[in-house]
């Protein structure tokens, strides 16, 4: 039986939805990474999952049990959250943060609380800093106080909601060390982040969130070597696009090569690269495509982590290979040799030409 079981979960505010059917098994044991751009839902699903921000539609069970605003007290006992910002009571020192949950909530006594609050303490790290105050603390070491504190209240799954985007770059790593060795122990765990190393190394599941809803997932080998769809691709490979539909053969050519300088400068493509591409466009686009065809789209894509550019043009009519009709030998001789290998298909009433430079 799942530990988690997630079913239609919807959520939105006055109309505009955040979330949409978001259906999820989690299973005892399993490290699930969140991942997706800036303002797809990822923290809201978190949120939902924990009941601080109830969906508006859908139902959440917890071991079989339906979670409602009746039970989730007892139910956030065992399914505790890791937030951004630590969360620590700033007037009270570390073993006091620490004590406080287990003595009002588990109603443990205080010897016992401490020694278990101790141990802890020294599992991720921080034995000497027991009693030191918030306020003495770095960020990495804060957050880890924050997982300590969430390890004693003695949970069967974290919600981790970006642990390290508040951290110097400096600190991520001690935070990501103790994460990795809680996963290693068996803890189930759901973790929204931009750790990207974290999510493909450690986890046994990864989800991909765009368009309100879980996109797609997978094992990390699945999501991280061979994403399927093509947002989750944009993503993970971290490609920029640059899009340009013309019109009529009365285009403007000159602003047409200025927007693709531009994203070229924005993009911090290097000079060689960046030539080559303008002059792709100059050759194939102006020279060879539009003088025939009046109407095509252009779209390069720029993959700066597989270093990758790729161009491709489209124009509507019969299947028809303009490359191999075209009298413009030096515009063409020009593109064989300024391309690394360029490919022509006919798909649904297009012409698609795409050339890797």
């Amino acid at each position: 039986m799942s530990i988690i079981s997630i079913r239609n979960l919807k959520k939105s505010y006055e109309n505009h939805v955040i979330l949409e059917n978001i259906d999820l098994d989690v299973h005892a044991g399993e490290v699930i990474s969140i991942i997706g751009p800036s303002g797809t839902g990822k923290s809201t699903l978190l949120r939902a999952i924990n009941y601080l921000d109830p969906p508006t539609e859908g139902n959440i069970f917890f071991k079989g049990e339906e979670i409602t605003k009746k039970n989730v007290d007892i139910i956030r006992k065992k399914m505790n959250m890791v937030f951004q910002n630590f969360g620590l009571f700033s007037h009270l020192n570390v073993m006091e943060n620490l004590l406080l949950g287990q003595i009002s909530l588990l109603n443990i006594f205080k010897k016992e609380a401490t020694e278990k609050a101790m141990r802890i303490l020294k599992m991720v790290g921080l034995g000497e800093r027991a009693y030191f105050y918030p306020n003495k603390l770095s960020g990495g070491q804060k957050q880890r106080v924050a997982i300590a504190r969430c390890l004693a209240m003695e949970p069967e799954v974290i919600l981790f909601d970006e642990p390290t985007s508040a951290l110097d770059p400096t600190m991520v790593s001690e935070v990501m060390s103790v994460m990795r060795n809680l996963a290693k122990s068996g803890m189930t765990m759901l973790v929204v982040t931009h750790e990207m190393d974290f999510a493909r190394e450690v986890s046994s599941r990864v989800l991909y969130i765009d368009e309100n809803t879980i996109y797609e997932q997978g094992t990390p080998d699945e999501i991280f070597y061979r994403p399927t769809n093509p947002k989750t691709k944009s993503f993970i490979y971290n490609i920029r696009s640059f899009h340009w539909e013309i019109k009529s053969s009365n285009f403007d050519y000159a602003e047409l090569l200025g927007t693709v300088e531009n994203f070229c400068f924005r993009n911090g493509i290097e000079n060689k690269i960046a030539n080559s591409i303008q002059l792709m466009v100059e050759e194939l686009v102006i020279n060879i495509v539009t003088p025939i065809h009046n109407q095509c789209d252009i779209k390069l894509n720029y993959s700066e982590k597989l270093d990758t550019y790729e161009l491709t043009v489209s124009y509507p009519g019969p299947k028809s290979n303009i490359l191999e009709k075209t009298e413009d030998d030096l515009s063409l001789t020009i593109v064989k040799k300024t391309a690394k290998n360029i490919n022509f298909e006919h798909f649904e009433g297009k012409n698609i030409i795409t050339v890797d430079l």
